[in-house]
């Protein structure tokens, strides 16, 4: 009779959808950067009618414009972070990190973990963009996917749905670049929604330090 019963709640939570779902299931150490309801924490800069929050995502779509998270005081440097990312055919976006807020334009500070299945731009979903460009597609556009970012010290590891696609170890000598500084520092996060023809969709986006 235990046994019966032990597989009825297996089976009723998994109708509910809760054991499939990432969101719902605990991370050790991770504190959730989205309520699921509001921007509350975030701030948007340019276009803001480019951003929407719905049925516990934020979604991107529109002229260019960035989404900062502005939450916690204390920057981040040693860090994972795991996002969940959908796009829509021929969408392009972008997860920022170690970046800070600025009014308009693509963001000067930190780099960006590229968000791209299907659009022109060959630098594809896990780039280092224009630091460590992946030109291979790992997941398709339409299915939800974890996007992780581990820094610590001089080291950023991208992985896609657990698998790691490369380790970046940034060299001693080093300068930041003048327009993009694509330099390990610290700072804080971004979405970014690219143009009018992307959709991006964001949800449970959680975050660890590593300091």
């Amino acid at each position: 009779m235990k046994q019966l019963l032990a597989s009825i709640a297996v089976v009723a939570i998994c109708s509910l959808g809760w054991a499939a779902d990432p969101a719902n299931q605990k991370e050790e150490g991770f504190v959730q950067l989205f309520d699921g309801k509001s921007l509350n924490g975030w701030k948007i800069n340019e276009n803001p009618e480019s951003w929407t929050v719905k049925d516990g995502e934020i979604i991107g779509k529109g002229k260019r414009s960035h989404l900062f998270y502005m939450g916690d005081d204390k920057p981040f440097k040693n860090f994972e972070l795991r996002v969940d990312v959908k796009t829509e055919a021929n969408s392009n976006g972008g997860i920022y990190f170690h970046t800070k807020y600025q009014d308009e334009g693509w963001p000067k500070y930190g780099f960006e973990a590229q968000v791209n299945n299907s659009h022109g731009d060959y630098k594809r979903t896990g780039s280092l963009y224009d630091v460590v460009n992946v030109v291979e597609t790992h997941v398709p556009d339409n299915q939800w996917y974890t996007e992780t970012v581990i820094v610590k010290g001089n080291k950023i590891i991208v992985k896609i749905n657990d698998k790691a696609l490369f380790e970046y170890a940034e060299p001693k000598d080093l300068k930041p670049g003048e327009q993009f500084t694509r330099k390990i520092d610290q700072g804080t996060f971004a979405l970014q929604a690219h143009d009018p023809g992307s959709t991006v969709h964001f949800k449970n986006i959680r975050v660890k330090r590593l300091d």
